[in-house]
């Protein structure tokens, strides 16, 4: 007797047969009426997530991570637009990458064509479950989506109304399969599914990621933390650096791109050191220093060893006084965890070195570290944000849900 994951599986293949069979014309009306009926469907969706919040909130979750949770009217718009973007986009699917012709007549070429099959472990955030779902629609893919018990009212209204869109539109509603059952051990049994799940992506903690990397049978798409930095280099606009830390740390502090740490030159530590401390006691930032950062502030506290490898996902920051860009480089590439880093510089060579040098899925100069994003990439939304360098590397669209086959065409050739 099937297993209720096994059951859910063996649905998900299913439908990503069917999946495939689909025109990009009929996928895209699909995006469309999901979107909505996201929209039609929302004050459900709103109650249910108000469940949700309640919970939540009982159990004494902080708040940058209630943030997350949290859905409200643009939210959900947010999501519907999002759906109607990624409808917009250049389907990638049936795209021909090359074609050779060999000595012997036979042409060989790469087809752009859907994984199959993607599962998604992530937690708290019920916006995923759309942009999962409308990435991998898009790209002809099934979706078996698990997301966490503090969630799971959310994700059923969400699933419930993509499920409804795609009814009206006429399509397999197998396309996407909510793992509504929240025992834990439901997500240990969706690492072993390799007979049905062709890729698993996990989205969420530390904690979370090395336990679906270290157990799963599945391949993995490893979606890292984002112990974030932004270094202010000698040569920096200071108000500019200011201004971009700020929005960096405190415009959502509960998110992977939010910056945790903070790289400073010597030369400019003095100045800005203080102008930093007063901006982000404006958001009641908590600011650990090292003892040179300290020097330069009473409001900085004395940092740990811990403190600078910290994901802190908190209005908690960190300040590490370097004497050179090639100090920085080395602290950040220590301690990062190759989400996403920035100098702050009006030297042209500096910015192009730490470009260079620093090991990250993105390197911004002189922009906040908050903009590693799908949506703000020009991907419609996002299935997670890659800090591995295989197959797909920082903020995975559409071409990260395909694979490829090679297609190959002769005239009677035999080998011999």
């Amino acid at each position: 007797m099937s297993s209720y994951m096994e059951t859910l599986g063996s649905r998900a293949k299913a439908a990503s047969r069917e999946a495939v069979t689909l025109s990009a014309e009929e996928r895209n009306k699909g995006l469309l009426f999901v979107s909505e009926e996201l929209c039609h469907e929302m004050d459900a969706i709103l109650l249910e997530n108000q469940k949700d919040i309640h919970a939540a909130e009982e159990n004494g979750m902080k708040s940058s991570l209630l943030d997350r949770l949290l859905l409200t009217e643009q939210r959900i718009t947010d999501m519907a637009a999002g759906l109607q973007q990624i409808a917009a986009l250049e389907d990638p699917v049936g795209e021909v990458l090359s074609m050779k012709n060999r000595p012997n007549g036979l042409r060989i070429g790469k087809r752009r064509v859907p994984i199959g099959v993607v599962g998604i472990i992530y937690e708290s955030r019920p916006n995923v479950t759309a942009d999962a779902f409308g990435l991998c629609f898009k790209t002809g893919n099934a979706v078996i989506l698990r997301g966490g018990s503090d969630a799971i009212n959310s994700n059923k209204a969400i699933v419930h109304a993509v499920k409804e869109g795609l009814r009206k539109a006429k399509l397999p509603q197998d396309l996407i399969l909510l793992v509504e059952d929240t025992d834990r051990e439901t997500v240990y049994e969706m690492m072993k599914l390799h007979d049905y799940i062709d890729v698993l992506i996990p989205r969420g903690g530390a904690g979370l990621i090395s336990s679906v990397v270290q157990n799963s049978t599945v391949p993995v798409i490893e979606t890292g933390t984002g112990n974030c930095h932004i270094y202010v280099d000698e040569w920096a606009d200071l108000n500019m650096a200011v201004d971009i830390i700020e929005n960096a740390k405190t415009q959502r502090t509960g998110v992977c791109n939010a910056c945790e740490s903070l790289v400073i030159h010597e030369r400019a530590a003095r100045q800005v050191i203080p102008m930093i401390v007063n901006r982000l006691k404006l958001h009641q930032v908590i600011i650990r220093g090292d003892e040179r950062a300290c020097a330069y502030s009473e409001e900085v506290l004395p940092a740990q060893e811990e403190d600078w490898g910290t994901e802190y996902l908190d209005a908690i920051i960190s300040i590490k006084v370097v004497d050179s860009l090639e100090a920085a480089v080395s602290h950040i590439n220590k301690y990062n965890t190759g989400h996403s880093e920035a100098i702050i510089t009006e030297n042209y060579r500096n910015a192009l070195r730490f470009q260079d040098e620093v090991d990250a899925a993105a390197v911004y100069v002189n922009a906040s570290t908050r903009f590693t994003d799908g949506f703000e990439f020009g991907f419609g939304a996002e299935i997670g944000i890659s800090t591995q360098k295989l197959h797909a590397r920082g903020p995975m669209g559409l071409e990260a849900l395909t694979t490829y086959k090679y297609i190959i065409f002769g005239d009677g050739q035999i080998r011999k």
